[in-house]
């Protein structure tokens, strides 16, 4: 997801590509389902204001008390709800809401949740290797790098971190916790930066990233939860309103793509622009971690008479 920093500097991506996009109305409903710090939803908060509705939904809890604090000014026009956006169709039933006019999804892990050393997203703090989004989900990372076997570890790191050298470090990972157990952010990125070759260990990426952000999308089951919201986000749309969707690796952006491809065969969606939005170099250059990102926008067809 967009944030950057804490919620007081917090830098969404994409903004006013994004908004635009979406071509909201006076009075619009629509759906923020990875509300975050509330970055995106306070811009929709004054394109629809007057008489418009937004619902945020975010699994973090600490996401949505932080945009409650955020939009409180907005507080008659917002309905917030801790849920995971793959089960946006249950949150607007619980409101009794039918459907919305735009749904934006941006995709992935928050950077308050990056920069939360507790959290255990980031090999840049020492920290438990926690990275759950909902804190009170039942796996960490901890126990996926404790339980499973050097194959399916091997097997996560490449389909999921695209790691070249999953084998390798799947091996190393079995080796170490035979006699050392690896529970922390510091102590598997150490194993990791230990082992590889000098050119690697000092190449642009850190040699535990793919591993880190494989772990990440394991956790949380998020190539999963993207695949049923976008689903989900389109029956919620009315005919003419429009999803964005926001994503910030290849893995995401697939998924997202091949989704719109076959829906626009089907002459469901129409696809508002052929080929994703990303940053322009201002914008990378004001917040490098907007960098990745991609936007895809689609506009339900309107029905026919």
């Amino acid at each position: 997801m967009s944030d950057a920093g804490d919620s007081a500097v917090h830098i969404p991506v994409l903004l006013h590509e994004t908004i635009d996009a979406l071509c909201l109305k006076q009075g619009s409903v629509v759906l923020d389902g990875t509300i975050g710090s509330g970055g995106h939803s306070e811009e929709i908060l004054k394109r629809i204001s007057p008489g418009g509705t937004l619902i945020g939904i975010d699994q973090d809890d600490e996401a949505v008390e932080r945009s409650r604090k955020r939009l409180q000014k907005f507080d008659s026009q917002i309905i917030l709800a801790k849920s995971n956006f793959r089960n946006l169709n249950q949150v607007l039933s619980q409101f009794k809401i039918l459907s919305v006019d735009a749904v934006l999804l941006d995709v992935g892990v928050s950077w308050n949740q990056f920069d939360t050393p507790e959290r255990g997203f980031s090999f840049r703090f020492d920290g438990p290797l926690d990275m759950r989004m909902d804190q009170k989900g039942e796996v960490t990372a901890a126990d996926l790098i404790a339980s499973l076997d050097e194959a399916e570890l091997a097997d996560l790191f490449f389909q999921l971190g695209e790691e070249r050298k999953s084998r390798q470090i799947a091996r190393w990972i079995v080796e170490t916790r035979q006699h050392s157990p690896i529970k922390t952010t510091k102590a598997l990125a150490d194993l990791i930066m230990s082992r590889v070759p000098p050119k690697v260990r000092y190449g642009r990426l850190h040699p535990a990233t793919r591993v880190f952000q494989a772990l990440r999308i394991a956790v949380n089951h998020e190539l999963e939860a993207l695949e049923e919201g976008v689903h989900k986000a389109i029956e919620a749309l009315k005919p003419g309103g429009r999803l964005a969707v926001i994503t910030f690796h290849s893995l995401e952006d697939r998924i997202v793509k091949n989704f719109f491809r076959s829906e626009k065969e089907k002459e469901t969606l129409v696809l508002i622009s052929k080929k994703p939005i990303v940053p322009g170099e201002r914008e990378v250059e004001a917040n490098s971690r907007s960098r990745s990102a991609k936007l895809r926008v689609v506009e339900k067809r309107k029905l026919e008479t």
